[in-house]
This record gives structure tokens, C-alpha cells and sequence, in this order.
């Protein structure tokens, strides 16, 4: 230590001071991903009672106490359901903090819970549509889903088409320690991550191969606003949406298919795989992204409770 402050009074150079900043950076980040590795994989090995028991308690500390982000949900879920009363709101927001609460442990589990288990809890109702499609020569797909119930847990469950990649977009975290977590929960059972700036190459890159592959695109956050390119009527509110799965779809030719997800019970999905287009090359410009925010919007309306409302959805208004 005392050699450490010796070195730093006597060096000039600025390469050496951010070389030791980078090094305490690197450092830290580890010790973070140590600490909170270490605390998932504990709580993983609890049983489903039990981690929806710490659910019921989170519940508690997130909406009760912590309040988060309860002002943006009451927003949103507002301007969605203008003609719910007061009452009904406050009983959708707290069925939405529960199941947000139960979000969160499910996820944890994630590090310890087998395949067999989660693909039983998380269940795909009709794999045999990709078989059928594989079946007619396509080899790469774009599966479009929403934050609608788990998302997480179906990146594993999807894992049936053993002869098949599977990738999913995702843009990296901030915080460097939890988006390495991320990493590793969403890819424990053998997919892969593709990021989101790289997509395009990437997935040009795939097709050229022609080896089976199947890219999950969650297509219901808010675009950049460099991004604002198609706009639409979703939930009552003038909307924009992500338009980028659609444009590589269409210029590589590819099917679309969209992802109805059902909450049955506690701990249990079931995903509907619903046969956009085989062909997006032969859609109009921008149909398959309102047809994704039609059929986003009749899954939300359904229960719009297990959808992430916590997300700042509408912070752009059109021009």
C-alpha cells in the first residue's frame, strides 16, 4: 500500500493514472460479480415455495417501502386504461408489483433450476411450426416477443430445436457486474447473446451460413431518439416502435413469428408460436411492426398486469 501512494506522487504521466484507475475499475467490477454471483446461486438452491415466500416480502419492500418507480407505472397504466376508475388502477398496480416481485425471483432461480423443469414451467405449445418451416428450407428465423410474463425463462425453454443456434438481442447493462450476471443466467443452457449494435452483421452473417438459427427479438421498449422512425396507437397513446427486427427480416427474407405469452398460475407460461409471415420480403413496409403492436396489445389487454409497466414506455411525443 505504502508503495502504491509512493508511485502515484511521483507519476507525471496521465496513460499511468487512467491505467490505475482502469485496473481499480476491472477489480471492482469482479469483486461486484463475486458478491452478487455468490448471493444468486445461494438463493437459487432454495425450492419455488420458498423463493415465492422471499417474492411476498419483496413485494412488501419494493412497492410499500422502496416505491420503485410507482409514479412512472401509475402513469402509464393511466394514460393505457383512461376509462378504469381509480380502484380498478390501484388493483391492477398492486397485481403488477406481485408479479414483478415474483419476476425477480424467478430469474434467480434461473442459476440453479434445470432444463427439464423450466421447459415443463415455461412451456412452448407448438414447436412443430419452426419444424414445419424447417422442413421448406429456412434456416434462420425472428422470434418477436414482448416484457410480458417471464421473458427470461423462455430463452431456455425454447432450447427444443436441439439442431438449431439459438440467439437473443440484448443491449448491455450499465453496471458491468450485473450484465455479466445477465450473461451468464440467460445463456446457462446453451444459447447465446448477440448485441444489439451488431445485429445487422451478425445475423447477415448467419444467413450466409445457412445453418438453423433462431433470433429472439424483444421489440416493445422504447427506441432511441435517433430512432424514431414508425409510430403508431398503442395502449391509448401515441407510440413509437422498434422497427429493426422487421427491416432485417425483410431484407434478408425471413420468417417472422411472434410469441403469445399466458401467465396460467403461479411459476407456470405457456408460449403460442404465431406465424407472422414466412416471407417478410413480400410484406408492405412497416407491417409486420404494427401487425407485433396489434398483436402485442391484444396479449397485454388480455391480463396487463404481467406487463412491464415500470418501463418509461412513451417519454418521446411525436413532432
Amino acid at each position: 500500500t505504502f508503495g502504491y501512494f509512493s508511485f502515484k506522487r511521483k507519476v507525471t504521466d496521465k496513460s499511468a493514472f487512467t491505467q490505475i484507475k482502469t485496473n481499480k475499475t476491472i477489480m471492482w467490477n469482479k469483486i461486484q460479480y463475486a458478491l452478487i454471483y455468490s448471493w444468486v446461486k445461494v438463493h437459487a438452491l432454495l425450492p419455488m415455495w420458498a423463493l415465492y415466500m422471499l417474492s411476498d416480502i419483496l413485494y412488501v419492500l419494493v412497492y410499500k417501502v422502496v416505491r420503485y418507480r410507482v409514479k412512472v407505472v401509475r402513469q402509464n397504466m393511466k394514460a393505457s386504461f383512461p376509462d378504469k376508475s381509480d380502484t380498478e388502477l390501484r388493483r391492477l398496480e398492486r397485481e403488477f408489483y406481485h408479479h414483478f416481485a415474483d419476476y425477480v425471483v424467478e430469474t434467480i432461480k434461473l442459476a440453479h433450476i434445470s432444463l427439464e423443469e423450466l421447459q415443463r414451467r415455461a412451456f412452448l405449445k407448438n414447436p412443430e411450426l419452426v419444424d414445419k418451416l424447417m422442413e421448406k428450407g429456412h434456416t434462420c428465423f425472428i422470434l418477436l416477443m414482448g416484457h410480458y410474463g417471464n421473458w427470461e425463462w423462455f430463452s431456455a425453454s425454447s432450447l427444443v430445436y436441439t439442431d438449431s443456434c439459438l440467439w437473443q438481442i440484448y443491449r448491455p447493462l450499465n453496471n458491468k457486474a450485473v450484465d455479466r450476471l445477465f450473461i451468464y443466467l440467460r445463456t446457462r443452457f446453451g444459447s447465446y447473446g448477440m448485441k444489439k449494435n451488431d445485429t445487422v452483421r451478425d445475423m447477415m452473417t448467419l444467413k450466409k451460413e445457412g445453418n438453423n438459427n433462431i433470433v429472439i427479438f424483444i421489440a416493445d421498449q422504447t427506441p432511441s431518439k435517433a430512432n424514431l422512425h414508425y409510430w403508431t396507437t398503442f395502449l391509448n397513446q401515441d407510440t413509437a416502435m422498434l422497427n429493426g427486427a422487421e427491416r432485417i427480416a425483410r431484407k434478408l427474407d425471413l420468417p417472422v413469428i411472434f410469441l403469445d405469452v399466458q401467465k396460467v398460475k403461479r411459476g407456470y407460461y405457456t408460449v403460442e408460436m404465431k406465424l407472422m409471415t414466412a416471407h417478410a420480403k413480400q410484406t408492405a413496409e412497416n407491417e409486420i411492426t404494427e401487425s407485433y403492436a396489434r398483436m402485442t396489445e391484444k396479449m397485454i389487454l388480455r391480463n396487463p398486469a404481467y406487463w412491464l409497466w415500470t418501463h418509461k414506455r412513451w417519454k418521446y411525443k411525436r413532432e
